[in-house]
């Protein structure tokens, strides 16, 4: 699914022209004697709400883990085992197409030592993580733990200590760490994870909402729910004694349509948990068995076979509808639920697992806009009754739309086939081959439509509507606008769905130079190299500072970082529009600083940061200081206009913002200034 309505959250004051830094997690430690030389390092964390701390064992290729190290233990102290970690959370994420594992709201890590130097008196331990929600930040914390004295003392001169009483606190902020040289100054990419952020989630659920009434409607117009409208309405119009009672039984039965599938929401929420729901739609087992499920679905919706419930259970809940009064009409929207199953069980089936990806209450949410969709005709020709005779006969259009559903379900299926092939990463579902798969899908569904090809269960057809032609239409354009995909094109009306550009057997096309550009013989001044989309980029602030004065052009700089998946979708879809990327071709020199570079500086070029005491050993390391220091900001994506001097232009740094037209103003902005200034 699409997923770019992303708002920053931590960086609203950015949009007021006020930078700040973060620092989401708040740190105690203490240790704990466990025998005469064996001690357990407790460090606790409390993490601000929507925010996540990644674990040490987070896979490659996406957040940064937890990277413990211990300073003084050459001679001094050994490890026993590995640090134990407490609860973490795993999820799929689809940016980066592995399994993060995390930390929300608390963490803990344990690491038991053995002390092997009588005289020890101290412990001094290092963590570098990373903590995101909109953005991310990589921070590096010190701590030093205070070794009691009995542990000092030597094996010949140990006493016998109570193992409670033994336990030293050294509780700890991080402002007042159990080091002074607790910092934050190292700042990691930015890391999209949609449920995480409040406004997200809210805009998620709107989503679910919207998707799952239209779906509703969807169901409503097949062959098992549609003839039953007129039907069910004639029946509580000419048994109520009054218009008005019949206007409110139906108006029950519409909502006890509703209550039914909110009771399904609830107990599928309730049996499995928000947080279960999430983890089961990631896992690749799961996408595998889901695949073959909805392959299933889109066999029956063709024709291949009914999927019906027992006819025991509805002739139970039949007669039981029979009893009158609201005990009755209950009874009649579950008959609708069960008997019109074959129709609606896959489009329930599918919406509950879309909805379980999104965690949290989205499958309620789901089930009632799916009820609200299916009960709204009910009530509302119950009301109005004269409406009845506008509805089109029942007939061999109702068999199309199911046919149609069943194609749509076909297509689906390969996204959840492809999920488990990226996080497994076996290639054999590349963004090509998925691509050909869909285009066979809505190509031969675009042949159905026109007549071309019939199933089933289909009537015979001398002509086709004039509906089912633009339909027909509609899905042969789509088809064609899949086609470049396979050589290269992004095909961003559907970004989420096929593998990204990089899964795939030419990432750059068949040609292999980006849509046949010549950029690859491009003579680049010094530093440069190129960037998104072929720009000209440095990566080097000197140098890009020396370059624009050069060529007399104002800076944009690019606070940014190679796992910084915000930073993507700013060059994916912001900097890729016409008239963003001639802006940054020609008015501006563009320098990219990667806060996570971990190349290590040259001897003669490390320092002591002024800023935050941090020693600066790594390249990501001076551009973070950097970051902090002159600007007073430690996330990404975090872009500044500056002059040739290092002087602002803009009133504002501009953040993660997917509003072309905004960030183009913020541009102009800032370029104009430096025109004026020349």
């Amino acid at each position: 699914m699409k997923k770019l309505l992303f708002i920053l959250i931590a960086f609203l004051a950015f949009a007021e022209g006020n930078s700040q830094i973060l620092d989401p997690a708040k740190w105690t430690t203490k240790i704990e004697k466990k025998s005469e030389t064996n001690y357990i390092l407790i460090f606790d964390a409390v993490i601000e709400n929507d925010w996540h701390l990644y674990s040490q064992t987070t896979p490659d290729g996406g957040p940064l883990p937890l990277e413990i190290t211990f300073k003084n233990q050459k001679g001094n102290f050994n490890l026993v085992g590995k640090a134990i970690e407490s609860k973490t959370r795993t999820a799929y994420n689809d940016i980066f197409e592995v399994n993060e594992t995390f930390f929300e709201k608390k963490g803990q890590v344990r690491q038991e030592i053995s002390i092997t130097n009588p005289k020890l008196t101290e412990v001094k331990v290092d963590f570098n993580y990373q903590v995101c929600k909109e953005v991310c930040i990589n921070i590096e914390k010190n701590f030093t733990f205070k070794i009691p004295a009995s542990a000092i003392a030597t094996s010949e001169t140990v006493l016998p200590v109570d193992i409670e009483a033994a336990k030293v606190d050294t509780t700890t902020t991080d402002a007042t760490s159990a080091s002074p040289e607790v910092t934050t100054n190292t700042v990691a990419p930015e890391k999209v994870v949609p449920h995480d952020n409040k406004p997200a989630e809210k805009r998620g659920l709107w989503s679910i909402f919207f998707i799952a009434f239209l779906s509703g409607f969807a169901a409503l117009l097949t062959p098992c729910v549609f003839p039953m409208i007129p039907m069910t309405v004639s029946f509580f119009t000419k048994q109520s004694k009054t218009k008005a009672k019949g206007i409110r039984n139906a108006i029950i039965y519409g909502i006890s349509i509703i209550a039914i599938y909110l009771i399904l929401g609830l107990v599928v929420t309730g049996i499995f948990g928000a947080d279960a729901l999430n983890a089961l739609s990631t896992n690749v087992w799961f996408n595998i068995i889901f695949f073959i499920i909805l392959v299933t679905f889109a066999a029956s919706f063709l024709g291949a076979f009914e999927i019906m419930l027992p006819n025991s259970w509805a002739n139970k809940v039949d007669s039981q509808a029979d009893r009158g009064g609201m005990i009755g009409i209950l009874f009649m929207a579950l008959a609708l639920a069960i008997v019109s199953f074959s129709c609606t069980g896959p489009i329930v089936g599918t919406l509950l697992v879309e909805a379980a990806s999104k965690g949290g209450i989205a499958p309620i949410v789901g089930m009632f806009g799916f009820s609200l969709a299916l009960a709204l005709p009910f009530m509302l020709f119950a009301m109005f009754p004269g409406w009845l005779n506008s509805l089109p006969k029942s007939g061999g259009w109702l068999n199309t739309v199911k046919v149609v559903l069943g194609f749509l379900e076909l297509a689906l299926a390969f996204k959840f086939l492809s999920n488990a092939d990226l996080v497994l990463q076996m290639h054999f579902l590349e963004r090509e081959v998925f691509l050909a798969i869909w285009i066979a899908i809505f190509g031969t569904l675009a042949f159905y439509l026109f007549g071309k090809i019939t199933l089933p269960h289909d009537s015979p057809m001398t002509h086709i509507s004039v509906g089912r032609l633009s339909f027909g239409l509609v899905v042969l354009a789509f088809t064609i606008y899949l086609i470049p995909g396979l050589w290269g094109a992004p095909l961003k009306v559907i970004s989420g769905f096929p593998p990204p550009m990089t899964y795939s057997e030419s990432p750059y096309g068949v040609s292999g130079s980006k849509g046949g550009s010549n950029a690859s013989t491009q003579v680049l001044p010094d530093g440069a190299h190129l960037g998104p989309h072929d720009l000209i980029a440095f990566d080097d602030y000197d140098k890009g500072v020396a370059y624009a004065k050069s060529v007399n052009k104002p800076i944009l700089l690019d606070f940014t970082g190679y796992a910084c998946v915000n930073c993507r979708k700013m060059e994916d879809y912001v900097w890729s529009d016409t008239n963003i990327l001639k802006i940054l071709q020609g008015e501006v020199v563009l320098i990219s600083l990667y806060v996570d570079d971990k190349k290590e500086l040259p001897q003669n070029e490390q320092y002591v940061s002024k800023e935050t005491g941090k020693e600066i050993t790594s390249v990501g390391n001076k551009w973070s200081d950097f970051q902090i220091t002159k600007f007073k900001a430690n996330a990404q994506p975090y872009y500044i206009i500056l002059d040739n001097d290092g002087n602002m232009l803009s009133d504002k740094p501009e953040s993660y913002n997917s509003d072309i037209n905004a960030y183009k103003g913020w541009l102009r902005e800032g370029i104009d200034r430096y025109k004026k200034t020349k």
